[in-house]
């Protein structure tokens, strides 16, 4: 029976391309001069330590920017609150999302649901299958979703005819 799996991935080797390239960029530009900024990646977390809400700005304009040269969807940032830190910096941690949470699993399962397609869909861990008897159900599956704006990346893959 035809099938594919929905997923969201993020490629983390372009993730830490992506945050080098922001760490010489800084290191380079005027209006950073002299200052104390760091970013920094631990697993799936970016950290971002700026001297003020401005610089901040600047710092998270400059990693997008880097990410969608890199093909990186900025729809898998999640961005927590600016914070103070210590010696009158501002901190901020962007996490990365990796997979398809259970509310946007129903939310996509639901959307497919909807089109009344002779396919079926289940939620497997973090990831959505999706099997139907028509090659051009499951086709038109693909065309909805990527039409729709979701707040998250998706990948189609694994599409077994």
């Amino acid at each position: 029976m035809p099938s594919f799996d929905i997923v969201s991935t993020v490629d983390m080797q372009e993730v830490d391309n992506a945050v080098n390239q922001t760490l010489k960029e800084i290191a380079q530009r005027y209006d950073f001069k002299g200052s104390k900024s760091e970013v920094t990646l631990e697993k799936d977390t970016i950290k971002i330590l700026a001297d003020d809400d401005f610089r901040l700005k600047a710092i998270i304009d400059i990693l997008q920017s880097k990410f969608i040269k890199r093909g990186i969807s900025v729809k898998a940032l999640q961005y927590g609150k600016a914070e103070p830190a210590s010696g009158g910096m501002v901190r901020q941690i962007i996490t990365i999302q990796q997979g398809i949470s259970k509310e946007k699993g129903k939310e996509l399962n639901a959307i497919i649901k909807e089109t009344k397609l002779k396919v079926q869909s289940q939620i497997q861990e973090d990831q959505l299958r999706v099997t139907g008897k028509n090659i051009d159900d499951l086709q038109e599956i693909i065309g909805l979703l990527k039409g729709k704006d979701l707040g998250v990346e998706l990948q189609f893959v694994n599409f077994i005819q």
